[in-house]
């Protein structure tokens, strides 16, 4: 089984939700991380990593925080299977277009496609989520 991170921020719960059922559908090899909590220093005890941002602003990653983790964990990410997700109330997933890009762009390969969700997670929301999770564990 894989040790997974499951690294997220969330301004109003919703993408702390989905990063809860990544972790149930991953299972007990998986741990839980906001943000604030994770560092690149730490990811070279991970097989695999889901790192989850809702869309901000203008369809963008959170400025203060998450962009900054990201930025330094895109040089650490190269062999590690790595999953995108996030929650929206407006737009149309840009952000998440946009993030997949930069890190294809930085040699990043996607083990599962990004995965949003309007709003907060409906049952079937939560559902990917959980399937997301099972995905990265093999």
């Amino acid at each position: 089984m894989k040790n997974i991170a499951i690294v997220y921020w969330s301004g109003t719960g919703n993408t702390k939700i989905m990063a809860e059922s990544i972790k149930e559908g991953a299972g007990d090899s998986a741990k839980l991380f906001a943000a604030e909590e994770f560092s690149a220093d730490m990811i070279d005890d991970f097989d695999a990593v889901a790192l989850g941002c809702p869309s901000m602003g203008a369809e963008e990653l959170e400025s203060d925080v998450f962009r900054p983790l990201w930025e330094e964990l895109v040089p650490k990410l190269s062999g590690k299977s790595v999953a995108l997700f996030g929650s929206y109330g407006w737009g149309d997933g840009e952000w998440m277009r946009l993030w997949e890009e930069e890190a294809n762009e930085a040699g990043i390969e996607l083990a599962h496609p990004a995965l949003i969700v309007h709003e907060t997670p409906d049952q079937e929301g939560m559902d990917e989520c959980r399937s997301l999770g099972e995905s990265l564990s093999f």
